[in-house]
């Protein structure tokens, strides 16, 4: 009669032997994942999300980290006294935002997700796009997209993805702070979706993966046993008409709607509340949260 400890070393093999056809299926390609949520803030699903970008490279994914901080940015704006404000999704900024936002990205989260990444084995190297020109913007006009002025806030205008392409070579892991500039030398704030959904059409991602608070895209947001499994790029403005998205799930579809659009094979919107929520997603047979696909 076998043993406990026996039965669980053959339970981890048989895991192993799921995820071989993925690690092949995936080798040597690269991966966006946007980084965002709950998953950078308590302690153990920071952990497992490290271990498993780590992880990615060491069988031979190439994953490109691109990092939010909302919470940790509205949390010191109102200890300054700065009342956090938003329209569909986007924060507004202003001056004293925008140093905020440039502060909290790119002078703490990023170095703390490289330190993280070197302390569990991996080699990474911190960004913004301010870096190598590797983000060229331009300020997002108020009637353009939304109808109000949101400040220093921009969306993407080019890429000079050379940068990341070097790092890739070398073996590193980038890791991107979603700011870039405008022709005038003007830091802009831009949306980590969007940045993350760009930087992946421009690689010719493999994947783009959001994480996020929520299980996925729900039929009712109000109810995640209402989970949509699959939606097609064709179906996504019908579901912001319907108002069956609210808040920042609308940028999030929106951008997955764009990366697919563009180069990237598919995207992914998985619930970062679940520990190493991305092996889960690559290499389980039945993979979590919501996958956006071409027509």
């Amino acid at each position: 009669m076998r043993n406990e400890q026996l039965d669980k070393m053959i339970e981890r093999a048989s895991v192993l032997i799921e995820a071989l056809p993925y690690m092949r299926e995936f080798h040597g390609t690269t991966i966006v994942i946007k980084y965002g949520g709950a998953a950078m803030v308590r302690e153990e699903l920071k952990k497992c999300v490290i271990e498993d970008i780590v992880l990615l490279g060491y069988v031979g994914i190439r994953p490109v980290i691109v990092h939010g901080g909302g919470s940790e940015i509205s949390e010191l704006m109102k200890r300054l006294g700065i009342e956090p404000k938003f329209v569909a999704g986007q924060r507004i900024t202003d001056k004293d935002t925008l140093e905020v936002v440039e502060m909290v990205l790119t002078g703490r989260i990023n170095g703390e997700i490289v330190n993280l990444i070197n302390q569990t084995g991996g080699k990474a190297v911190g960004l913004s796009g301010k870096d190598g020109g590797l983000i060229k913007a331009e300020k997002i006009e108020c009637g353009a997209e939304v109808d109000a002025d949101l400040g220093f806030v921009g969306k993407v205008k080019s890429l000079n993805v050379s940068v990341l392409e070097i790092l890739d070579n070398a073996g590193y892991i980038p890791v991107i702070s979603p700011i870039g500039v405008d022709c005038q030398g003007q830091t802009l704030n831009i949306n980590a979706d969007f940045v993350a959904a760009h930087i992946a059409s421009e690689l010719k991602a493999e994947k783009l993966i959001i994480l996020t608070d929520v299980s996925g895209v729900l039929e009712r947001p109000d109810d995640e046993t209402t989970l949509i499994s699959t939606i097609k790029t064709s179906e996504i403005p019908e579901l912001i008409e319907k108002k069956v998205l609210a808040g920042g799930m609308i940028p999030k579809l929106k951008a997955c709607m764009e990366a697919v659009k563009g180069n990237t094979k598919k995207a992914h919107i998985i619930d970062g509340r679940i520990p190493h929520s991305l092996l889960l997603e690559l290499f389980t047979d039945k993979g979590i949260g919501t996958q956006i696909v071409s027509d």
